[in-house]
């Protein structure tokens, strides 16, 4: 009653302004707070979906890698010609060499014969050693095979150190060899594990310093198999496992995936997500999970922060209503009856609901303009709120669409790489199939191109490489495909070309490169390989294969010269 009559008191003026301010700081709140928390969602799920982006496109590097390491393997042991002259040949060796200057993670390339004993390695390391028991050489007698991350035994004391000090740890790779339907033995390849690292430190995004995303790989039983450098000591020190409460994506789901907010042992909350290793090829199937993850408080920073300002534009507005309420004396019962309505469909969101213009006096009137700017206001923060994540969508877009272009593009000459190039082929082969036109192709490789490195240095080597290329570009059709496979080697693939008509291309081309006078290295000289698909069942590899034969024979009658297939 005490708080009735102290009310009553009150002038009209000072109770029109005490209850509507009331009403209008209330329902500012409420307006801030609800389109605030809309807005926080909608962020947060865009977090966990940049954040499962991030897990996938990791995913699918890996088990790319993986494919394509395997499938080396596999091409160099099929090189059946290489092989027939012995397993210790100067051939084979320069073979391995030469491969693991292509992949410098490749540690360790070596042969072992049918029993178990290694006749020909780089480096001459585990010469004469016998790798009988050794699973990869058990399993690479039978078929292709990949192998799960192991530390080094054999070859620990004979490697330099790894530039982290940690042990080496290796993935195996190995590829029966066989003459004939003979196995003689087995090829087998001991990738760095710091290989899987790279991948994974060249996805992370730019700002990942910022933003702490960090990138994880625990294997099929869930042990963590890899993990940044700054925390994997103390997490598996701590035990640290494949969480649980995440979902794993197995790239088969129908739908959106949602992210988990989960602890680590590391005493922290991380929003999370986690897919699962999708094998490009049976032998890589290795059950591995890859798992990203971010502190939920930088996660949701800015979902935070926008509710913050929501509520500061709300109270603020408010503040400016009260402050014009207090000007209202007469016929405002019914403009503030009016406003209430207004506000209550607003805040209950119905379609084209605001706040009117009032026109009982000069006060009402200020107070329906106020807060119908507040109204106005607020909308307009959550329309840019959304087209700010509608531009972050568009980013992450273009990012990825440029991480597959690089994916399919060899940097230094602007060419295909292999994994391009093995598209376009197989495009090529069934419209060559369909129509039942030739298809020819020319393997390319520079003369003396390690001497060129060691005498003119990489720069003049990477030199002789880009002329190469634009030699290439300005020679053949523009239907033609022309890709580096790596290192010096290059390939052109000819549709509705004949065996004899690659072969006068081919010759143009090594002569256009030996006319050619280099400011640097001088006369530069290539071997060219020509094979032609055979048949409607023939495959690129093969034809690749046949070519790179060809190319060899090139290389062994002198260089400067064109070879044709047999």
């Amino acid at each position: 009653m005490a708080l009735l009559v102290r009310f009553s008191d009150h002038s009209l003026r000072m109770q029109i302004a005490l209850v509507f301010g009331t009403l209008v700081i209330a329902l500012a709140v409420l307006l801030s707070l609800g389109f605030g928390e809309l807005l926080k969602h909608r962020i947060q799920r865009d977090a966990g979906d940049s954040l499962q982006a991030v897990a996938d496109n990791a995913g699918k590097l890996l088990a790319t890698g993986l494919m394509q390491r395997s499938l080396e393997a596999e091409v160099l042991a099929s090189a059946a010609m290489v092989w027939s002259a012995g397993l210790d040949s100067p051939e084979a060796q320069h073979m391995l060499a030469r491969s693991q200057a292509m992949q410098p993670s490749n540690l360790w390339i070596g042969v072992a014969d049918a029993q178990g004993v290694v006749r020909n390695a780089t480096g001459g390391l585990l010469l004469g050693h016998s790798v009988a028991q050794r699973p990869w050489f058990q399993r690479g007698l039978q078929e292709v095979h990949v192998g799960d991350v192991h530390p080094a035994q054999l070859l620990e004391s004979l490697l330099p150190p790894t530039a982290s000090g940690e042990p080496h740890r290796f993935v195996d790779f190995a590829a029966p060899i066989r003459i004939g339907p003979t196995t003689v033995g087995v090829l087998g390849i001991h990738g760095s594990w710091e290989w899987s690292r790279e991948v994974l430190e060249g996805l992370t995004p730019s700002t990942s310093a910022e933003d702490a995303v960090e990138l994880f790989i625990f294997d099929r039983q869930g042990q963590m198999i890899l993990a940044p450098r700054r925390h994997g000591t103390m997490l598996q020190a701590a035990g640290q496992r494949l969480p649980e409460g995440i979902h794993i994506n197995n790239n088969r789901d129908g739908g959106s995936l949602q992210t988990a907010v989960v602890p680590w042992l590391d005493g922290n909350r991380y929003l999370t997500a986690a897919t699962q290793l999708q094998p490009r090829n049976a032998a890589s199937d290795l059950g591995w999970r890859i798992v990203a993850r971010q502190p939920v408080e930088l996660a949701f920073a800015e979902a935070d922060r926008t509710v913050r300002m929501a509520l500061a534009i709300g109270l603020t507005a408010a503040l400016m209503a009260s402050a014009l309420a207090w000007m209202a004396a007469r016929r405002l019962s019914d403009a503030l009856y009016a406003l209430a309505d207004a506000a209550s469909a607003v805040e209950a969101g119905h379609p084209g609901s605001n706040i009117p213009a009032m026109d009982s006096n000069r006060e009402v009137r200020q107070l329906s303009q106020a807060l119908g700017r507040m109204t106005h206001r607020l909308l307009a923060a959550r329309e840019a709120m959304e087209e700010k994540v509608r531009l972050r969508t568009l980013e992450l877009e273009a990012a990825n669409r440029a991480l597959d272009l690089q994916a399919r593009t060899d940097a230094l000459t602007g060419l295909l790489n292999r994994r391009g190039f093995e598209t376009q082929m197989a495009f090529a082969l069934a419209l060559a199939r369909r129509s039942t036109r030739p298809l020819s192709l020319i393997a390319v490789d520079v003369d003396h191109f390690k001497r060129v490195n060691d005498t003119y240095g990489h720069e003049a080597g990477d030199e002789v490489l880009r002329r190469l290329a634009r030699t290439l570009e300005t020679r053949l059709r523009g239907s033609d495909v022309i890709a580096r496979l790596g290192g010096e080697e290059f390939v052109a693939l000819l549709p509705d070309t004949d065996l004899e008509g690659a072969r006068a291309i081919a010759q143009t081309l090594v002569t256009a490169m030996a006319q050619q006078q280099d400011p640097v290295v001088g006369t530069i000289t290539v071997s060219a390989g020509v094979a032609s698909m055979r048949g409607a069942d023939d495959t690129g590899d093969a034809i690749l294969r046949r070519g790179d034969i060809a190319l060899y024979e090139a290389k062994g009658q002198g260089r400067n010269r064109v070879c044709v297939e047999d």
